[in-house]
């Protein structure tokens, strides 16, 4: 099974689909890692305002976050390497790097973190 992880900046939640304005891309890209789920990968998603620790797990994660401070935010690292950086990723480049075809893809909706009650 594949992994995908992703380092974003600091969200108000876990997804950063909460609240009275929406960064659009946010709901795109939260779609996105749940059809990679869907897949069969697995996505492992960390927030630096809630869980720091995972920021400095991976010698590379550390070095890009030294070098370009949060502005290097989101990192995307898969099977252990970092494939992007400052920018979240489409579907088509998320599948490319998870050996995934997107010809036969059902979509999936993404889900507000916070529920019926927003942040």
């Amino acid at each position: 099974m594949k992994t995908l992880e992703v380092y974003d900046r600091p969200l108000c939640c876990s997804t950063g689909i909460c609240g009275p304005s929406v960064d659009p891309a946010l709901v795109h890209f939260a779609a996105d890692l749940a059809w990679l789920k869907a897949q069969g990968v697995e996505v492992r998603r960390y927030n630096l305002a809630f869980e720091p620790g995972a920021f400095t797990t991976h010698n590379d994660v550390k070095e890009a976050l030294r070098a370009g401070q949060v502005g290097c935010l989101p990192l995307v690292r898969c099977e252990g390497r970092i494939v992007s950086e400052q920018i979240y990723p489409t579907r088509a480049q998320l599948a490319q790097w998870c050996g995934i075809g997107t010809e036969s893809a059902v979509p999936v909706q993404a889900q507000a973190c916070c529920g019926a009650s927003c942040c």
